[in-house]
Protein backbone atom coordinates (compact mmCIF):
# COMPACT_ATOMS: atom_id res chain seq x y z
CA UNK A 1 0.00 0.00 0.00
CA UNK A 2 1.19 3.64 -0.87
CA UNK A 3 0.36 5.89 2.51
CA UNK A 4 0.32 9.65 1.69
CA UNK A 5 -0.84 12.71 3.60
CA UNK A 6 -3.04 14.76 1.41
CA UNK A 7 -4.10 17.49 3.59
CA UNK A 8 -3.35 18.61 7.18
CA UNK A 9 -5.05 21.35 9.64
CA UNK A 10 -3.88 21.94 13.01
CA UNK A 11 -6.76 19.39 14.31
CA UNK A 12 -7.33 17.16 11.38
CA UNK A 13 -5.44 15.12 8.41
CA UNK A 14 -6.18 13.37 4.88
CA UNK A 15 -4.45 10.40 3.60
CA UNK A 16 -4.33 8.30 0.54
CA UNK A 17 -4.71 5.13 1.33
CA UNK A 18 -3.74 3.64 -2.24
CA UNK A 19 -3.94 -0.10 -2.38
CA UNK A 20 -5.29 -0.29 -6.01
CA UNK A 21 -8.85 0.42 -4.83
CA UNK A 22 -10.69 3.31 -6.98
CA UNK A 23 -12.77 5.02 -4.52
CA UNK A 24 -12.98 2.47 -2.20
CA UNK A 25 -10.30 0.12 -0.77
CA UNK A 26 -10.21 -3.14 -1.79
CA UNK A 27 -10.82 -4.15 1.66
CA UNK A 28 -11.16 -2.83 5.14
CA UNK A 29 -8.40 -1.13 7.01
CA UNK A 30 -8.23 -0.37 10.96
CA UNK A 31 -6.12 2.63 11.47
CA UNK A 32 -3.91 2.95 14.82
CA UNK A 33 -3.05 6.78 15.59
CA UNK A 34 0.30 7.03 17.81
CA UNK A 35 -0.13 3.53 18.36
CA UNK A 36 -3.85 3.33 19.86
CA UNK A 37 -6.83 2.14 17.09
CA UNK A 38 -8.83 5.10 16.12
CA UNK A 39 -11.12 3.54 13.19
CA UNK A 40 -11.73 1.35 10.01
CA UNK A 41 -11.92 2.86 6.82
CA UNK A 42 -12.72 1.11 3.39
CA UNK A 43 -11.95 4.51 1.28
CA UNK A 44 -9.03 5.40 -0.50
CA UNK A 45 -8.91 9.09 0.64
CA UNK A 46 -9.78 9.11 4.65
CA UNK A 47 -9.71 11.72 7.01
CA UNK A 48 -8.70 11.71 11.09
CA UNK A 49 -10.26 14.27 12.96
CA UNK A 50 -10.19 15.34 16.74
CA UNK A 51 -6.48 16.48 16.48
CA UNK A 52 -4.05 18.52 18.99
CA UNK A 53 -2.42 21.13 17.66
CA UNK A 54 1.32 20.89 16.49
CA UNK A 55 1.27 17.77 17.62
CA UNK A 56 3.76 14.52 16.43
CA UNK A 57 1.50 11.62 15.15
CA UNK A 58 2.92 7.97 13.46
CA UNK A 59 -0.56 6.51 11.72
CA UNK A 60 -0.70 2.73 10.88
CA UNK A 61 -2.46 1.00 8.99
CA UNK A 62 -3.34 -2.55 9.61
CA UNK A 63 -5.46 -4.96 7.58
CA UNK A 64 -8.40 -6.59 9.36
CA UNK A 65 -6.37 -9.84 9.82
CA UNK A 66 -3.68 -7.83 11.89
CA UNK A 67 -1.01 -7.15 9.11
CA UNK A 68 0.89 -4.17 8.85
CA UNK A 69 -0.01 -2.41 5.94
CA UNK A 70 2.01 0.62 6.14
CA UNK A 71 2.62 3.87 8.29
CA UNK A 72 3.44 7.11 8.15
CA UNK A 73 4.47 10.52 10.28
CA UNK A 74 3.37 14.03 10.48
CA UNK A 75 2.87 16.73 12.88
CA UNK A 76 -0.68 18.71 12.96
CA UNK A 77 -0.43 22.49 11.95
CA UNK A 78 0.18 25.58 14.43
CA UNK A 79 -3.33 27.31 16.23
CA UNK A 80 -3.21 30.14 18.42
CA UNK A 81 -6.87 30.65 19.24
CA UNK A 82 -9.82 28.72 18.69
CA UNK A 83 -12.79 31.58 18.13
CA UNK A 84 -15.92 29.29 19.24
CA UNK A 85 -19.34 31.15 17.01
CA UNK A 86 -21.42 30.34 20.17
CA UNK A 87 -19.51 32.88 22.47
CA UNK A 88 -20.32 35.13 19.90
CA UNK A 89 -23.95 34.71 20.20
CA UNK A 90 -24.64 31.86 17.65
CA UNK A 91 -27.79 29.99 19.20
CA UNK A 92 -27.83 26.64 16.75
CA UNK A 93 -31.79 26.01 16.62
CA UNK A 94 -32.54 25.79 13.32
CA UNK A 95 -34.83 28.60 13.49
CA UNK A 96 -32.18 31.67 15.06
CA UNK A 97 -30.67 33.85 12.58
CA UNK A 98 -27.03 32.87 13.46
CA UNK A 99 -25.58 34.80 9.93
CA UNK A 100 -24.42 37.94 11.81
CA UNK A 101 -22.71 35.77 14.80
CA UNK A 102 -20.93 33.69 12.75
CA UNK A 103 -19.68 36.64 10.23
CA UNK A 104 -18.60 38.40 13.41
CA UNK A 105 -16.80 35.44 14.33
CA UNK A 106 -14.99 35.04 11.32
CA UNK A 107 -13.99 38.71 11.40
CA UNK A 108 -12.56 38.79 14.38
CA UNK A 109 -10.55 35.38 14.21
CA UNK A 110 -7.02 36.42 13.84
CA UNK A 111 -4.18 34.24 11.63
CA UNK A 112 -3.21 30.59 12.05
CA UNK A 113 -6.73 29.98 13.85
CA UNK A 114 -9.92 28.27 13.76
CA UNK A 115 -13.25 29.75 13.39
CA UNK A 116 -15.10 26.70 14.95
CA UNK A 117 -19.09 26.09 14.10
CA UNK A 118 -19.84 23.22 16.97
CA UNK A 119 -22.88 21.07 17.04
CA UNK A 120 -25.84 22.60 16.28
CA UNK A 121 -28.00 23.71 13.40
CA UNK A 122 -27.16 27.23 12.51
CA UNK A 123 -29.56 29.16 10.14
CA UNK A 124 -28.05 31.68 7.60
CA UNK A 125 -28.17 33.34 4.71
CA UNK A 126 -24.43 33.86 3.26
CA UNK A 127 -21.36 34.18 5.04
CA UNK A 128 -17.83 35.84 3.46
CA UNK A 129 -14.64 34.07 4.35
CA UNK A 130 -11.15 35.66 5.50
CA UNK A 131 -7.74 34.95 4.28
CA UNK A 132 -5.39 33.24 6.68
CA UNK A 133 -8.36 31.17 9.34
CA UNK A 134 -9.24 27.38 9.22
CA UNK A 135 -13.16 27.51 9.26
CA UNK A 136 -14.16 23.91 11.30
CA UNK A 137 -17.91 22.77 10.58
CA UNK A 138 -17.80 20.16 13.06
CA UNK A 139 -19.70 16.63 13.56
CA UNK A 140 -23.64 17.37 13.88
CA UNK A 141 -22.92 21.16 12.74
CA UNK A 142 -25.25 21.86 9.76
CA UNK A 143 -25.38 25.76 8.23
CA UNK A 144 -29.00 25.68 6.70
CA UNK A 145 -29.61 28.01 4.15
CA UNK A 146 -32.40 30.38 4.00
CA UNK A 147 -34.48 30.10 1.04
CA UNK A 148 -36.16 34.06 1.27
CA UNK A 149 -34.11 35.64 -2.21
CA UNK A 150 -35.21 38.95 -0.12
CA UNK A 151 -32.68 38.37 2.27
CA UNK A 152 -29.13 37.42 0.23
CA UNK A 153 -27.03 40.53 -1.16
CA UNK A 154 -26.44 40.45 -5.14
CA UNK A 155 -23.57 40.63 -6.81
CA UNK A 156 -23.74 42.35 -10.08
CA UNK A 157 -22.74 41.01 -13.22
CA UNK A 158 -20.27 43.80 -14.18
CA UNK A 159 -19.19 47.15 -11.99
CA UNK A 160 -17.89 49.43 -14.36
CA UNK A 161 -14.09 51.12 -12.64
CA UNK A 162 -14.00 55.79 -12.18
CA UNK A 163 -12.22 56.06 -15.27
CA UNK A 164 -14.39 53.45 -17.50
CA UNK A 165 -10.97 51.69 -18.84
CA UNK A 166 -11.66 48.43 -16.75
CA UNK A 167 -14.60 46.65 -14.62
CA UNK A 168 -14.77 44.21 -12.08
CA UNK A 169 -16.45 40.84 -12.10
CA UNK A 170 -18.42 39.28 -9.35
CA UNK A 171 -21.38 37.92 -10.55
CA UNK A 172 -21.87 35.03 -13.05
CA UNK A 173 -24.03 32.56 -14.85
CA UNK A 174 -23.43 29.73 -17.24
CA UNK A 175 -19.82 31.75 -18.28
CA UNK A 176 -21.46 35.06 -18.54
CA UNK A 177 -20.80 37.69 -16.41
CA UNK A 178 -24.45 38.64 -15.11
CA UNK A 179 -26.27 39.12 -11.58
CA UNK A 180 -25.76 36.28 -8.83
CA UNK A 181 -27.13 36.07 -5.12
CA UNK A 182 -24.02 35.87 -2.77
CA UNK A 183 -23.24 32.09 -1.90
CA UNK A 184 -23.78 30.21 0.78
CA UNK A 185 -20.26 30.46 1.65
CA UNK A 186 -18.40 32.78 -0.39
CA UNK A 187 -14.94 34.06 -0.99
CA UNK A 188 -13.68 36.80 -2.52
CA UNK A 189 -10.02 37.40 -2.91
CA UNK A 190 -8.97 35.32 0.12
CA UNK A 191 -5.79 33.10 0.50
CA UNK A 192 -4.56 30.17 2.39
CA UNK A 193 -7.72 29.29 3.66
CA UNK A 194 -9.08 26.06 4.82
CA UNK A 195 -12.44 24.67 5.61
CA UNK A 196 -12.67 20.95 6.64
CA UNK A 197 -15.02 18.94 9.19
CA UNK A 198 -17.71 16.31 9.51
CA UNK A 199 -20.63 18.82 9.06
CA UNK A 200 -23.41 19.81 6.64
CA UNK A 201 -24.19 22.71 4.23
CA UNK A 202 -27.23 22.34 3.85
CA UNK A 203 -28.80 24.57 0.51
CA UNK A 204 -32.30 23.97 1.50
CA UNK A 205 -33.38 24.32 -1.79
CA UNK A 206 -36.59 22.39 -3.26
CA UNK A 207 -38.68 22.76 -6.45
CA UNK A 208 -41.06 25.05 -4.16
CA UNK A 209 -38.44 28.01 -3.65
CA UNK A 210 -34.95 27.74 -5.78
CA UNK A 211 -35.41 24.99 -8.22
CA UNK A 212 -39.02 26.37 -9.46
CA UNK A 213 -38.96 27.63 -12.38
CA UNK A 214 -35.28 27.38 -12.70
CA UNK A 215 -34.13 29.11 -15.94
CA UNK A 216 -35.90 32.36 -15.18
CA UNK A 217 -34.07 34.91 -13.33
CA UNK A 218 -36.14 36.11 -10.44
CA UNK A 219 -33.86 39.60 -8.93
CA UNK A 220 -30.66 37.63 -9.73
CA UNK A 221 -29.64 34.14 -10.55
CA UNK A 222 -29.48 31.34 -7.95
CA UNK A 223 -27.04 31.03 -5.68
CA UNK A 224 -24.16 28.31 -4.95
CA UNK A 225 -23.10 26.66 -1.86
CA UNK A 226 -19.60 27.27 -1.79
CA UNK A 227 -18.02 30.14 -3.99
CA UNK A 228 -14.90 30.95 -4.48
CA UNK A 229 -14.11 33.75 -6.89
CA UNK A 230 -10.14 35.07 -7.35
CA UNK A 231 -9.10 32.82 -4.55
CA UNK A 232 -5.90 31.91 -3.96
CA UNK A 233 -4.90 28.17 -1.81
CA UNK A 234 -8.20 27.68 -0.53
CA UNK A 235 -8.48 23.45 0.50
CA UNK A 236 -12.06 21.92 1.01
CA UNK A 237 -11.83 18.84 3.07
CA UNK A 238 -14.62 16.29 4.45
CA UNK A 239 -18.21 17.69 4.58
CA UNK A 240 -21.01 17.28 3.17
CA UNK A 241 -23.36 19.73 0.58
CA UNK A 242 -26.57 19.09 -0.14
CA UNK A 243 -29.73 20.42 -1.54
CA UNK A 244 -27.65 23.35 -3.14
CA UNK A 245 -29.68 25.89 -5.51
CA UNK A 246 -27.52 25.62 -8.58
CA UNK A 247 -24.18 24.34 -8.65
CA UNK A 248 -22.65 23.02 -5.50
CA UNK A 249 -18.79 24.03 -5.79
CA UNK A 250 -18.03 26.91 -7.95
CA UNK A 251 -14.13 27.95 -8.11
CA UNK A 252 -13.92 30.99 -10.19
CA UNK A 253 -10.65 32.48 -11.49
CA UNK A 254 -8.48 31.31 -8.72
CA UNK A 255 -5.78 28.96 -8.36
CA UNK A 256 -4.40 26.51 -5.81
CA UNK A 257 -7.50 24.70 -4.57
CA UNK A 258 -8.18 21.33 -2.92
CA UNK A 259 -10.99 19.32 -2.52
CA UNK A 260 -11.27 16.40 -0.63
CA UNK A 261 -13.02 13.36 1.06
CA UNK A 262 -16.37 15.23 0.64
CA UNK A 263 -19.68 14.49 -0.15
CA UNK A 264 -22.37 16.46 -2.35
CA UNK A 265 -25.60 15.37 -2.81
CA UNK A 266 -28.35 16.89 -4.33
CA UNK A 267 -31.49 14.32 -5.54
CA UNK A 268 -31.64 13.69 -9.33
CA UNK A 269 -34.06 15.66 -10.13
CA UNK A 270 -32.83 18.80 -9.58
CA UNK A 271 -31.94 21.30 -11.97
CA UNK A 272 -28.33 22.70 -12.69
CA UNK A 273 -27.30 21.41 -9.49
CA UNK A 274 -23.49 20.27 -11.25
CA UNK A 275 -21.20 18.85 -7.91
CA UNK A 276 -18.34 20.65 -8.74
CA UNK A 277 -17.42 23.00 -11.61
CA UNK A 278 -13.88 24.74 -11.93
CA UNK A 279 -14.12 27.94 -13.94
CA UNK A 280 -10.95 29.71 -15.54
CA UNK A 281 -8.64 27.97 -12.22
CA UNK A 282 -5.06 26.83 -12.24
CA UNK A 283 -4.15 23.93 -10.67
CA UNK A 284 -6.85 22.23 -9.09
CA UNK A 285 -6.79 18.51 -7.19
CA UNK A 286 -10.30 16.72 -6.83
CA UNK A 287 -9.46 13.78 -4.23
CA UNK A 288 -12.14 11.17 -2.74
CA UNK A 289 -15.47 12.97 -3.48
CA UNK A 290 -18.17 10.79 -4.03
CA UNK A 291 -20.94 12.85 -5.93
CA UNK A 292 -25.28 12.06 -6.11
CA UNK A 293 -26.74 14.70 -8.22
CA UNK A 294 -28.99 16.04 -10.82
CA UNK A 295 -26.77 17.32 -13.32
CA UNK A 296 -22.39 16.89 -14.26
CA UNK A 297 -20.54 15.75 -11.24
CA UNK A 298 -17.30 17.42 -12.72
CA UNK A 299 -17.76 20.30 -15.38
CA UNK A 300 -14.48 22.20 -16.03
CA UNK A 301 -14.96 25.47 -17.42
CA UNK A 302 -13.88 28.55 -19.01
CA UNK A 303 -16.18 31.16 -19.84
CA UNK A 304 -18.89 31.31 -22.43
CA UNK A 305 -17.92 34.02 -24.97
CA UNK A 306 -17.14 37.43 -23.36
CA UNK A 307 -15.05 36.40 -20.41
CA UNK A 308 -13.00 33.96 -22.31
CA UNK A 309 -12.20 36.20 -25.29
CA UNK A 310 -11.41 39.42 -22.98
CA UNK A 311 -9.41 37.17 -20.52
CA UNK A 312 -8.61 34.19 -21.59
CA UNK A 313 -7.69 32.79 -18.62
CA UNK A 314 -7.89 28.67 -19.37
CA UNK A 315 -8.56 25.80 -16.71
CA UNK A 316 -5.59 24.13 -16.44
CA UNK A 317 -3.36 21.45 -14.37
CA UNK A 318 -6.68 19.87 -13.42
CA UNK A 319 -6.35 16.67 -11.35
CA UNK A 320 -8.82 14.30 -10.42
CA UNK A 321 -8.80 10.87 -8.53
CA UNK A 322 -10.36 8.12 -5.92
CA UNK A 323 -13.55 9.80 -6.96
CA UNK A 324 -17.38 8.09 -6.91
CA UNK A 325 -19.80 9.56 -9.38
CA UNK A 326 -23.28 8.83 -9.52
CA UNK A 327 -26.60 9.55 -11.32
CA UNK A 328 -24.96 12.71 -13.03
CA UNK A 329 -25.87 13.49 -16.59
CA UNK A 330 -21.88 13.53 -17.07
CA UNK A 331 -19.79 12.07 -14.51
CA UNK A 332 -16.88 14.76 -15.71
CA UNK A 333 -17.72 16.59 -18.27
CA UNK A 334 -15.25 19.78 -20.34
CA UNK A 335 -17.43 22.27 -21.29
CA UNK A 336 -19.71 24.13 -23.05
CA UNK A 337 -18.82 27.22 -21.36
CA UNK A 338 -15.45 26.86 -22.68
CA UNK A 339 -14.37 29.77 -23.86
CA UNK A 340 -10.55 30.22 -22.78
CA UNK A 341 -10.25 26.20 -23.19
CA UNK A 342 -9.09 23.44 -20.91
CA UNK A 343 -5.75 21.97 -20.83
CA UNK A 344 -3.70 19.40 -19.08
CA UNK A 345 -6.39 17.85 -17.05
CA UNK A 346 -6.00 13.93 -15.95
CA UNK A 347 -8.86 11.88 -14.52
CA UNK A 348 -7.91 9.17 -12.70
CA UNK A 349 -8.27 6.26 -10.34
CA UNK A 350 -12.75 6.66 -10.64
CA UNK A 351 -15.38 5.04 -10.37
CA UNK A 352 -18.95 6.13 -12.71
CA UNK A 353 -22.14 4.24 -11.80
CA UNK A 354 -25.63 5.10 -13.12
CA UNK A 355 -24.72 8.48 -14.88
CA UNK A 356 -25.81 9.10 -18.88
CA UNK A 357 -22.52 9.53 -20.11
CA UNK A 358 -19.15 9.11 -18.35
CA UNK A 359 -16.13 11.17 -19.96
CA UNK A 360 -18.09 14.20 -21.73
CA UNK A 361 -16.90 16.46 -24.35
CA UNK A 362 -19.33 19.23 -25.19
CA UNK A 363 -18.52 22.42 -27.34
CA UNK A 364 -20.00 23.82 -30.54
CA UNK A 365 -18.83 26.57 -33.57
CA UNK A 366 -18.96 30.11 -31.68
CA UNK A 367 -17.01 29.43 -28.79
CA UNK A 368 -14.11 30.82 -30.43
CA UNK A 369 -10.17 29.83 -31.37
CA UNK A 370 -9.29 30.31 -27.63
CA UNK A 371 -11.29 27.43 -26.91
CA UNK A 372 -8.28 24.85 -27.22
CA UNK A 373 -9.15 21.49 -25.66
CA UNK A 374 -5.81 19.81 -25.19
CA UNK A 375 -3.48 17.01 -22.93
CA UNK A 376 -6.73 15.75 -21.22
CA UNK A 377 -6.05 12.05 -20.11
CA UNK A 378 -8.81 9.61 -18.72
CA UNK A 379 -7.30 6.41 -17.50
CA UNK A 380 -7.98 4.08 -14.87
CA UNK A 381 -11.69 4.12 -14.41
CA UNK A 382 -14.22 1.58 -13.54
CA UNK A 383 -17.88 2.51 -15.10
CA UNK A 384 -21.10 0.67 -14.16
CA UNK A 385 -24.85 1.25 -15.86
CA UNK A 386 -23.23 4.21 -17.95
CA UNK A 387 -25.80 4.86 -20.45
CA UNK A 388 -22.42 6.23 -23.27
CA UNK A 389 -19.42 6.15 -21.70
CA UNK A 390 -16.87 8.20 -24.35
CA UNK A 391 -17.92 11.35 -25.78
CA UNK A 392 -16.94 14.48 -27.90
CA UNK A 393 -19.66 16.83 -28.80
CA UNK A 394 -18.75 19.73 -30.90
CA UNK A 395 -22.34 20.35 -32.43
CA UNK A 396 -23.88 20.87 -28.43
CA UNK A 397 -27.18 22.50 -28.79
CA UNK A 398 -26.89 24.89 -25.77
CA UNK A 399 -27.55 28.54 -26.12
CA UNK A 400 -30.16 30.57 -27.76
CA UNK A 401 -28.81 30.10 -31.09
CA UNK A 402 -28.21 26.16 -30.00
CA UNK A 403 -30.28 24.41 -32.48
CA UNK A 404 -28.94 27.38 -35.38
CA UNK A 405 -27.65 26.72 -38.90
CA UNK A 406 -24.92 27.91 -37.85
CA UNK A 407 -24.13 25.33 -34.92
CA UNK A 408 -25.61 22.52 -36.66
CA UNK A 409 -24.35 22.55 -40.55
CA UNK A 410 -22.73 19.30 -40.95
CA UNK A 411 -21.35 21.18 -43.92
CA UNK A 412 -17.92 22.66 -43.28
CA UNK A 413 -18.00 26.29 -41.90
CA UNK A 414 -15.07 28.75 -43.03
CA UNK A 415 -12.39 28.16 -39.96
CA UNK A 416 -12.34 31.97 -38.16
CA UNK A 417 -12.58 33.73 -34.32
CA UNK A 418 -15.41 31.58 -33.61
CA UNK A 419 -14.18 28.14 -34.88
CA UNK A 420 -13.16 26.09 -31.32
CA UNK A 421 -10.17 23.40 -30.83
CA UNK A 422 -10.51 19.91 -30.19
CA UNK A 423 -6.94 18.81 -29.32
CA UNK A 424 -5.40 15.26 -27.92
CA UNK A 425 -7.47 13.18 -25.59
CA UNK A 426 -6.49 9.56 -24.21
CA UNK A 427 -8.66 7.46 -22.98
CA UNK A 428 -6.55 4.10 -21.08
CA UNK A 429 -6.67 1.39 -18.74
CA UNK A 430 -10.92 1.68 -18.73
CA UNK A 431 -13.15 -0.99 -18.02
CA UNK A 432 -16.81 -0.22 -18.49
CA UNK A 433 -19.74 -2.51 -17.90
CA UNK A 434 -23.67 -2.72 -17.98
CA UNK A 435 -22.97 0.30 -20.98
CA UNK A 436 -26.82 1.23 -22.73
CA UNK A 437 -26.75 3.44 -25.58
CA UNK A 438 -23.45 3.36 -27.23
CA UNK A 439 -19.58 2.84 -26.59
CA UNK A 440 -18.14 5.84 -27.61
CA UNK A 441 -19.61 8.76 -29.70
CA UNK A 442 -16.91 11.24 -31.18
CA UNK A 443 -18.64 14.14 -33.37
CA UNK A 444 -16.26 16.28 -34.58
CA UNK A 445 -16.31 19.74 -37.02
CA UNK A 446 -15.58 19.14 -40.99
CA UNK A 447 -13.76 22.23 -40.82
CA UNK A 448 -11.62 21.93 -37.80
CA UNK A 449 -11.34 18.05 -36.66
CA UNK A 450 -10.46 16.66 -33.42
CA UNK A 451 -6.73 16.55 -33.62
CA UNK A 452 -6.44 12.60 -31.85
CA UNK A 453 -8.04 10.48 -30.00
CA UNK A 454 -6.33 7.66 -28.50
CA UNK A 455 -8.48 4.90 -27.13
CA UNK A 456 -6.25 1.89 -25.16
CA UNK A 457 -6.69 -1.02 -22.85
CA UNK A 458 -10.72 0.00 -23.07
CA UNK A 459 -13.21 -2.97 -22.49
CA UNK A 460 -16.69 -1.71 -23.17
CA UNK A 461 -19.72 -4.46 -22.53
CA UNK A 462 -23.62 -3.66 -22.30
CA UNK A 463 -26.44 -4.61 -19.97
CA UNK A 464 -28.70 -7.01 -21.40
CA UNK A 465 -31.68 -4.74 -21.20
CA UNK A 466 -30.43 -1.76 -22.23
CA UNK A 467 -31.93 1.64 -22.73
CA UNK A 468 -32.56 3.74 -25.50
CA UNK A 469 -31.39 7.45 -26.22
CA UNK A 470 -29.45 9.79 -27.48
CA UNK A 471 -25.52 9.31 -27.11
CA UNK A 472 -24.91 12.89 -27.24
CA UNK A 473 -27.16 17.07 -27.97
CA UNK A 474 -26.74 17.39 -30.96
CA UNK A 475 -29.40 17.69 -34.04
CA UNK A 476 -29.92 14.71 -36.57
CA UNK A 477 -27.99 12.47 -33.29
CA UNK A 478 -30.75 9.52 -33.97
CA UNK A 479 -31.37 7.25 -30.61
CA UNK A 480 -30.06 4.13 -30.30
CA UNK A 481 -28.90 1.20 -28.09
CA UNK A 482 -25.78 -1.07 -27.70
CA UNK A 483 -24.45 0.64 -30.62
CA UNK A 484 -20.78 0.24 -30.75
CA UNK A 485 -17.83 3.05 -31.77
CA UNK A 486 -18.99 6.10 -33.61
CA UNK A 487 -16.54 9.00 -34.92
CA UNK A 488 -17.11 11.65 -37.53
CA UNK A 489 -14.07 14.42 -38.26
CA UNK A 490 -10.99 13.27 -36.34
CA UNK A 491 -7.89 13.27 -37.81
CA UNK A 492 -6.20 10.58 -36.02
CA UNK A 493 -7.99 7.71 -34.42
CA UNK A 494 -6.02 5.66 -32.47
CA UNK A 495 -7.52 2.04 -31.25
CA UNK A 496 -5.24 -0.73 -29.20
CA UNK A 497 -6.88 -3.42 -27.31
CA UNK A 498 -10.27 -1.92 -27.07
CA UNK A 499 -12.89 -4.50 -27.05
CA UNK A 500 -16.87 -3.81 -27.76
CA UNK A 501 -18.95 -7.00 -26.11
CA UNK A 502 -22.62 -7.63 -26.99
CA UNK A 503 -23.05 -4.43 -29.04
CA UNK A 504 -25.31 -4.38 -31.89
CA UNK A 505 -24.39 -3.39 -35.59
CA UNK A 506 -20.71 -2.46 -36.44
CA UNK A 507 -18.22 -2.26 -34.28
CA UNK A 508 -17.11 0.91 -35.78
CA UNK A 509 -18.73 3.20 -37.82
CA UNK A 510 -16.90 5.82 -39.32
CA UNK A 511 -16.72 8.89 -41.51
CA UNK A 512 -13.81 11.99 -41.81
CA UNK A 513 -11.61 10.13 -40.36
CA UNK A 514 -7.99 10.68 -41.73
CA UNK A 515 -5.97 8.33 -40.37
CA UNK A 516 -7.06 4.96 -38.00
CA UNK A 517 -4.55 2.79 -36.21
CA UNK A 518 -6.11 0.01 -34.48
CA UNK A 519 -4.77 -3.41 -33.37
Amino acid sequence: MDIRLVMKTARSATFELDDGGAYETFEKYRLFLNHKECMLTDTVITSIYDLKPDTEYELEVHSMDGTNAGSIKFRTDEEFVTINVKEFGAVGDGVSDDTGFIQAAIMACPAKSRVLIPKGKYKITSIFLKSGINLEIAKDAELLAQTDRNRFAKFPGMIESYDEKDEYNLGTWEGNPLPMFASIITGIDVWDVKIYGEGVVNGCASHDNWWNNPKVMVGAFRPRLLFLNHCEKVQVQGLTFCNSPAWNIHPYFSNELMFCGLKIQNPQNSPNTDGLDPESCRGVEILGVHFSLGDDCIAVKSGKIYMGKKYKKPSENIHVCHCLMEKGHGAVTVGSEIGAGVRNMVVEKCRFSHTDRGLRIKTRRGRGKDSVLDKITFKNIEMDHVMTPFTANAFYFCDPDGRSEYVQSREACPVDDDTPVLGHFLFEDIHAVNCHVAAAYFDGLPEQKIEELKMKNCTISFAEDAATDVPIMANGVDACSKKGLHATNVKKLILKNVVIKGNVGDDIELAGVDKLEQD
